[in-house]
């Protein structure tokens, strides 16, 4: 029975923490917490406290393991859009040297980088362009359309040549995602380790069921067993928690 409680308890987890691809669409809000809640009622009522106390803390650490997940994911997309910020950018330097009109260039961006349509759209209706680069460059990873927008307004006030100045953009942004994969590069053995160090006491209690022991009983039906398994969650927490913000505090110096 426990077992089975532990199943439904994942699954109320994954109904609570949708999928991240769900929660970038503004027009599909993710799943209430109450279908969670209401995935566990009818098994938490034939549980006793020893059962309902695994239950609990194997969600919570479940739940606590996928928003660390997520933050990874949105970390790694982050980067995605970075680099197709700056191709994008690239692209309308390109465009420009080659003697195309700037809302041209733009649409070649937007190829490479859709979401850089209303920057088009305000190219094309002569709306402000560089209030439009301002609002894009809100997404995560796209900061670097704050430079575009800075070199766009400075060459519309000043004269100078618009593609010149997305060059010295491009070169800088190049600078920092080259900066950023050496950072990268550097964190990816000391994360695959936590994450191997994190995934070893779950091999073990694998490896020992086979020895004619039953730990998994001991784990989740024994009230010493419970106070070890909620000591070892936390501590596997905190050591993925701390490397998660080691990792982000050394992207954000980046």
């Amino acid at each position: 029975m426990t077992a089975v409680a532990v199943l439904a308890a994942g699954l109320a987890v994954l109904l609570c923490f949708p999928p991240a691809r769900r929660l970038q669409r503004r027009q599909s809000p993710p799943l209430p917490w109450g279908l969670g809640v209401l995935a566990l009622v009818p098994l938490l009522l034939l549980l006793d406290g020893t059962a309902l106390i695994a239950v609990v803390v194997l969600s919570g650490f479940g739940g606590a393991v996928l928003l660390l997940g997520r933050r990874s994911r949105a970390r790694a997309r982050a980067d995605d859009i970075r680099r197709l910020v700056v191709e994008a950018a690239e692209a309308v330097a390109s465009e420009l040297r080659s003697g195309q009109p700037p809302s041209q260039a733009l649409e070649r961006a937007a190829v490479v980088w859709p979401p850089l349509d209303p920057v088009v759209s305000a190219a094309r209706l002569g709306a402000d362009v560089p209030l439009a680069l301002e609002r894009v460059s809100g997404q995560h990873g796209a900061e670097a359309l704050r430079d575009v927008a800075a070199a766009w307004t400075l060459s519309h006030h000043v004269g100078s040549g618009l593609a010149q100045a997305l060059d010295r953009v491009v070169e800088r942004a190049r600078g920092e995602l080259a900066t950023r994969r050496v950072i990268a590069a550097e964190l990816a053995s000391a994360q695959a380790t936590a994450r191997m160090v994190a995934l070893l006491p779950v091999a073990l209690l694998a490896l020992s069921g086979g020895t004619g022991g039953d730990p998994w009983r001991f784990l989740l039906a024994t009230p010493a067993g419970l106070g070890c398994l909620t000591g070892g969650l936390l501590l596997v927490l905190a050591g993925l928690a701390w490397l998660d913000r080691i990792v982000t505090s050394v992207e954000a110096g980046a």
